[in-house]
């Protein structure tokens, strides 16, 4: 009998490979269906949306993306370039002071500046008093271009990460090379550091404009009409849910050619990492700058640490501090509660399928597991959007034709559906921090021990397990700290009397009681710092060489 099983434990393998894909990959594939099922309403509302306001949805949209890709760009090449190939006072402390807004959601920022920079501010309030000036000083921070500098100042992290890595990796002992031919320094940024760093600023560009078309908080709490505004009035204003995954649709592709492109970018990363030379040495030290430039890299170091971390913190300690209502506290700690709950739940799902399936593709690999892994690493990719309005979709026609199924009341009246979203979304970023660790292990180690007769499941108990520990406890973070932080799913899923600190801080921020949003808002910055500071320990060590496509920034701990 057990010799029959393990024949056919490959078999079900295989099985389970597909099964667990078809249902990770049910919304999108619910979403892309959704043209099959078109009626003349859905057709009609499309029409008379692509008449009047799809096309400034999309112009908003293209704007938008465009000035963050032009800020991000900016911010992490000129931070990383002087981090990199520069020496001055507190260097090393910026190497990772730099990464502290990841640790800020982007919706954060924005409650922040929108108190600070408003009419009605401290800032303006202030400037008016001592200057005695009147009216506004400065247009409404609630529009495109301050959307767009709050991505910048939330996302430049991940083409700073990026183009570091690749700098490091590269650049110094080919810069040494050509400074001893007598290139001077303008020449040698120009034509060594800066095309040698162009695949990594691609796709960190690439991971940042996907978080902006993901984005729901931000351009909901600015009051920006963007492409997901549209598909969100299409569902819930118009009450059309064939035409809301049609708009989805054209999101999702626009997504997925994102990430074919930071695909290819982190290829001919590798690519340049197989061919370049060995990383620096003795001689190939960094630029030592003395007078104005040492003040000026200082400042162009500080200014998004400043205007991405510290003064957004600074300012919801302010409103928190000032907030002269009775805090709630008691359902504070619901809203925690709840809030870990569901991120530990997710994480240690998430984790469990990113370990099965990267284990079960090492040792039986075929063409059917590589394609289920591919499948659901393109969940990160999915706005919340999208994945809300395909796991909406097929329970409507289940409705429609099952009135008595209980199957609606099971995804929309309790956390299942909730976590199933979250697995959707995050199962990659667990996925791609455990095959970042499994590509450090050796194929001779698996070859060793199955000469020692571990085979099987043994195999990850003995011999894999012991060495994935950091990885699989980064990956459990990674994972807790995004569904902490994810607000669009939530806010559509979430269970009667079940909010998350994500909704509350987004509730009461639209409601303009910014000092009670103050308290969940910051409760997120905190859990956040966890990663960064582990990313910042894993900086500070030898650089591996390896980098996992779609999730740069999130795997390697």
């Amino acid at each position: 009998m057990l010799t029959t099983l393990a024949r056919r434990l490959p078999g079900l393998s295989t099985l389970l490979f597909a099964l667990l894909a078809l249902v990770l990959a049910l919304p999108v594939l619910a979403v892309l269906g959704s043209w099959l099922q078109s009626n003349s309403e859905s057709a009609s509302i499309l029409l008379e949306m692509a008449s009047t306001v799809l096309p400034d949805y999309t112009l908003t949209t293209l704007g938008l993306c465009l000035m963050v890709a032009v800020g991000v760009t900016v911010l992490g090449l000129a931070t990383a370039v002087l981090v990199t190939l520069f020496d001055f006072p507190g260097r090393g402390v910026f190497e990772w002071l730099l990464l502290l807004p990841l640790a800020m959601p982007a919706y954060v920022v924005a409650y922040a500046y929108t108190d600070f920079l408003q009419f009605s501010g401290p800032l303006q309030g202030a400037l008016r008093e001592a200057l005695g000036l009147q009216g506004r000083l400065w247009p409404d921070v609630r529009s495109v271009w301050g959307a767009a500098l709050v991505f910048t100042l939330s996302l430049y992290p991940y083409v700073y990460l990026l183009a570091r890595t690749a700098l490091v990796e590269r650049a110094s002992g080919l810069m040494e090379a050509a400074r001893l031919l007598g290139a001077p320094l303008s020449r040698r940024i120009r034509e060594i550091a800066l095309p040698l760093a162009r695949p990594a600023v691609a796709a960190g560009v690439a991971l940042a404009l996907m978080e902006t078309l993901a984005d729901f908080g931000v351009s909901s709490y600015f009051g920006i009409q963007t492409f997901t505004a549209g598909i969100y009035k299409a569902w819930l204003s118009m009450d059309n849910r064939i035409a809301a995954a049609q708009l989805a649709t054209v999101l999702l592709l626009v997504v997925l050619v994102l990430l074919q492109l930071e695909q290819r970018a982190q290829k001919r990363m590798r690519f340049n990492q197989g061919r370049g030379s060995r990383q620096g040495t003795a001689e190939a030290q960094p630029l030592r700058l003395h007078g104005g430039r040492c003040w000026l890299a200082w400042g162009v170091c500080s200014l998004p640490v400043l205007l991405g971390f510290a003064l957004p913190v600074l300012i919801m300690l302010r409103a928190f501090v000032g907030e002269t209502s009775e805090m709630p506290w008691e359902r504070f700690g619901q809203w925690a509660w709840t809030s870990l709950r569901l991120g530990a739940v997710t994480a240690v799902l998430a984790v469990g399928v990113a370990l099965a399936m990267s284990f079960s593709a090492r040792t039986r690999a075929n063409p059917i597991q590589q394609g289920a892994i591919q499948l659901v690493g393109l969940g990160y990719a999915i706005p919340g959007a999208v994945v809300v309005v395909g796991l909406l979709l097929p329970l409507g026609w289940i409705q429609q034709h099952w009135p008595a199924s209980s199957a609606v009341a099971w995804i929309t009246a309790t956390s299942l559906g909730l976590v199933w979203a979250y697995l959707v979304r995050f199962c990659a970023v667990a996925l791609q921090s455990v095959q970042s660790g499994y590509a450090r292990i050796p194929v001779s180690l698996d070859d060793s021990a199955r000469m020692l007769g571990v085979t099987g499941w043994g195999l990850m108990r003995r011999v894999h397990a012991p060495l994935l520990q950091r990885t699989t406890l980064a990956a459990l973070l990674l994972v807790f700290v995004d569904v902490m932080k994810e607000l669009p799913a939530t806010m559509v899923l979430r269970p009667f009397n079940s909010d998350t600190l994500a909704v509350v801080a987004y509730q009461l921020a639209r409601d303009e009681r910014l000092g009670e949003a103050a308290l969940p808002s910051l409760a997120l910055v905190l859990v956040g710092l966890v990663p960064v500071i582990l990313l910042s320990r894993t900086l500070r060590q030898p650089v591996s060489g390896h980098l996992s496509p779609g999730g740069s920034a999130r795997s390697g701990f």
